[in-house]
């Protein structure tokens, strides 16, 4: 076994194992989802998992599910200010932090969240993670497969929403109920059952396995059956707790944080998206509503408006809207992502 020898004081010579020269570290990782969950079982969990297994135990992770260290609105400063070294961020929860992202909300874009994620991550870390994350560390985006509307009464147009209360995944997505003529609900997903239950929503928008993991089909039983939205989380590190890492260490979590990687955690959340839907379809008490050819272009043009409103705010804060667009567009296109 290979010995390092270091001199103590001017008498002392210690032999240790050049192994033990390894620096070893433990991770705080918190997310605000149920640990049983699929974003956090065949997401966050098997990611974690590499990450200890590549750094030979070097890396351990110690995840904190459910908002047990802080509300999911929380999180992004959560991890800025080093209360945790890594958190599962849904940008959408802070209207009008991150504007660039935002363009990721904005429905009808992107119709795979596997390709999407790759997409975004790409697009993101050249257009926007500097201007809107730079004091953090970017490590994967992670989006569920194309969500959609799931509601008490039978909506498959755009004029259905007017006058309903709408639990929306993000802020985008509550602008759109406003445009629309309903009226945004905003709680935090764990929150939504008994927001529907009370009566305080009518319907929501979340993707097809949420309707089983928040155990909701006996709150809503209709269904829009199109890719209507992604909600795409992103999984972030404080810089310190990343700067503080041995250089081996560092290498491994920058192997672990890469557009690659993105695709790789959003297939297990993707996969387990596709079996609720078909869960759904086999299931005689839930409806399934296919929208026309006119209700699909009626839904897309009803849309429109959120690109302004994207760009206006993009521009306020001195991004080049146009060239950020046109990058999310090419980004998706490039990997067969767009909607």
């Amino acid at each position: 076994m290979k010995t390092i020898k270091i001199a103590l004081g001017a008498t002392l010579l210690l032999a240790v194992p050049a192994t033990a020269m390894a620096q070893d570290v433990t991770l705080r990782l918190s997310h605000w989802i149920p640990a049983s969950i699929s974003p956090a079982s065949k997401g966050i969990e098997p990611w974690a998992k590499d990450v200890e297994a590549a750094s030979d135990g070097r890396i351990s992770i110690q995840i904190f599910p459910a908002q047990q260290l802080g509300k999911a609105p929380d999180h992004y400063d959560m991890a800025k200010q080093g209360i945790v070294d890594l958190a599962w961020v849904n940008p959408g929860y802070t209207a009008g932090r991150f504007p660039i992202y935002a363009l990721t909300e904005v429905p009808f874009m992107a119709d795979d969240s596997v390709k999407g994620a790759k997409a975004i991550h790409e697009w993101y870390m050249e257009y926007g993670a500097e201007q809107e994350m730079g004091d953090v560390k970017v490590c994967f985006i992670h989006p569920h497969a194309p969500g959609t509307l799931h509601s008490q009464e039978k909506i498959t147009s755009p004029e259905g929403i007017k006058g309903k209360n709408i639990r929306p995944a993000h802020a985008t997505m509550a602008r759109f109920v406003s445009l629309l003529g309903g009226g945004p609900v905003q709680v935090p997903a764990p929150e939504v059952r008994e927001a529907l239950s009370r009566g305080t929503a009518e319907a929501v928008t979340f993707p097809w396995g949420s309707m089983y993991d928040f155990k909701l089909t006996d709150e809503v039983q209709e269904h829009l059956d199109m890719p209507f939205y992604l909600s795409a989380q992103v999984m972030i590190m404080n810089k310190n707790s990343y700067d503080s890492l041995s250089d081996e260490n560092k290498a491994v979590i920058d192997d672990h944080c890469t557009p690659e990687w993105s695709a790789k955690v959003a297939q297990g959340w993707f996969d387990d998206d596709m079996a609720a839907r078909e869960k759904l379809v086999a299931d005689p008490e839930q409806t399934l509503n296919t929208p026309t050819e006119e209700e699909v272009a009626a839904w897309r043009e009803a849309a429109a408006p959120l690109v302004d409103e994207w760009r206006a705010a993009v521009e306020a804060k001195g991004g080049d809207a146009d060239a950020i667009l046109e990058g999310y567009t090419q980004s998706l296109e490039a990997n067969d992502a767009r909607y």
